[in-house]
């Protein structure tokens, strides 16, 4: 047995992404060694086989010459059809203990297979209610913005009617200014963003990438799986730095997430920071919940149709 060869050029790629050698050589093995996408799209489907890091075996025909026959005697026939009884006679009870083991695990399989529908419905059913929720802050965020967006209107056609302030208002411009002035000290001041803030700012940079990309679907979807990736390979590696930390000048990056407007920032918002030619994020800021929200929200990308269509 022997690793199967694959194209040098697009493991290169992969490893560069942070895959694994051997997650690497088995994806394009697997995917039929043509290009890129197939490699990335078997390594999303398979993620959570138990042998995906395992480099594939092949078999290697060896031709073995013998330059002198071998003479067989009687006494080795007998020997021969003795090992070929007792040969088969092993067979056989192997068998009925076989049989009697396939028993056994068909029944324990039948048990298994009846949680496993059991857990898949329940799963199914929590990701539907987890998807209309989503759906109605969505649509509610929408309502909102449009309430704003009317409130807004109403404020300017008032002030372009009242180009004079009467004299009854100067204590209102007075309060005002006050206003004003407390919030430049909160803007001097400010608060530590919490993580429920910092999952929405990733979410609203998600849907701006997709409003600003509206006709390049496949490429907006291209970059939501990469970014995914990144996510997902720190979340599972927070201790390996190679996951946490990206090359600037990486052709396959510049192509996939930095040519779409919002593609850096969302890493930037997730922890990483531009250090020379690479976005690195520092261990002691790798936020595994903010993380774990990140992979959320792209999922909800890639998998809500919505996404993005009802805010504004």
């Amino acid at each position: 047995m022997a690793v199967p060869k694959v194209n040098e050029m697009l493991l290169l790629d992969l490893e560069e992404m942070g895959f694994p050698r051997s997650r690497a050589t088995r994806a394009l093995y697997y995917s039929g060694n043509k290009n890129l996408e197939d490699a990335i799209h078997w390594t999303i489907d398979h993620e959570n086989d138990p042998d995906i890091d395992v480099l594939p075996l092949v078999d290697v025909d060896i031709d073995i010459d013998s330059p002198q026959s071998f003479p067989i005697t009687e006494e080795i026939r007998i020997k021969a059809q003795k090992l070929r009884e007792q040969e088969h006679k092993k067979k056989e009870e192997e068998l009925k203990r076989l049989e009697r083991e396939r028993e056994k695990e068909r029944i324990q399989a039948g048990k298994r297979l009846l949680e496993a529908k059991r857990i898949a419905e329940e799963n199914a059913r929590q990701r539907n209610l987890a998807l209309r929720k989503a759906e109605k802050e969505e649509e509610k965020k929408a309502r909102e913005n449009v309430l704003q967006k009317l409130q807004q209107d109403k404020i300017n056609r008032r002030s372009k009617h009242e180009s004079i302030l009467p004299i009854d208002s100067l204590a209102n411009v007075r309060s005002s200014a006050t206003t004003f002035e407390q919030q430049d000290k909160i803007l001097q001041n400010p608060k530590p963003v919490s993580t429920i803030e910092k999952v929405d700012y990733l979410r609203e940079c998600l849907r701006s990438l997709k409003r600003k990309h509206q006709a390049e679907h496949g490429r907006v979807r291209k970059a939501f799986e990469t970014l995914s990736i990144y996510v997902r390979n720190v979340v599972k590696n927070p201790n390996e730095e190679k996951y946490r930390k990206i090359r600037l000048s990486n052709p396959l990056f510049q192509e996939r997430v930095a040519s779409l407007n919002g593609g850096v920032e969302f890493l930037e918002l997730c922890g990483f920071e531009r250090t020379g030619d690479f976005l690195y994020l520092p261990h002691e800021k790798a936020d595994i919940a903010l993380l774990n929200s990140a992979g959320a929200v792209l999922h909800s990308a890639i998998t809500n149709p919505f996404f993005g269509l009802l805010s504004t």
